[in-house]
């Protein structure tokens, strides 16, 4: 089992670009694996913020047409429970379920636009992260890295493998020249 480890941590140390010395003389061994965090290249890039932007836009335009059904919903309401003493119950009871009928209605056509809005999000977001890929994978290359692994889902690293600050910078750079479509 000792000579397994070794033989992994041997292999690990031999994987990516050779050791570059530093200005105090100490090695640095470049890692295989690099850390990202895809949610700050989403909000502190401009394209990735502009993408976010247009799905919160969208988002809080839901919610105040949310708002405004439901003030109108809460008026109907009212005025049903008004009407109900001058009513018999058969009347009552098809204009309650008129009213039903509605809420259902609107409750499903609401929960839709929700859905498509949480559709554009992750369909903003695979964009962003589509046109970002080859600026990424330029630093995996020149780190001498094998894979990226998004923060969210590393326990602990050290902090010298993480490459947002690198790829939020080099991203703006490049979408500044040309703004992402």
């Amino acid at each position: 089992m000792r000579r397994l480890a070794f033989a992994f941590a041997t292999l690990l140390a031999g994987v990516g670009a050779p050791a570059a010395v530093a200005q105090d003389d100490t090695v640095t061994i470049p890692s295989p694996i690099l850390t990202i965090d895809q949610d700050r290249l989403l909000s502190e890039t401009r394209s990735g913020a502009a993408l976010s932007k247009d799905v919160e836009d969208r988002a809080a335009a839901l919610s105040e047409e949310n708002a405004r059904i439901e003030a109108d919903l809460i008026e109907r309401e009212r005025s049903l429970t008004e009407q109900r003493p001058s009513l018999t119950p058969e009347e009552f009871r098809a204009l309650a379920d008129a009213f039903n009928d509605d809420v259902s209605r609107i409750r499903a056509e609401q929960d839709e636009k929700a859905r498509a809005v949480a559709r554009a999000q992750e369909e903003a977001q695979q964009q962003f992260l589509s046109q970002a890929a080859g600026i990424i994978s330029d630093i995996v290359r020149e780190e001498g890295a094998l894979i990226v692994l998004d923060r969210r889902d590393v326990f602990l690293s050290a902090d010298r493998i993480d490459i947002t600050d690198e790829a939020i910078a080099r991203i703006n750079a490049v979408f500044n020249a040309s703004p992402p479509e």
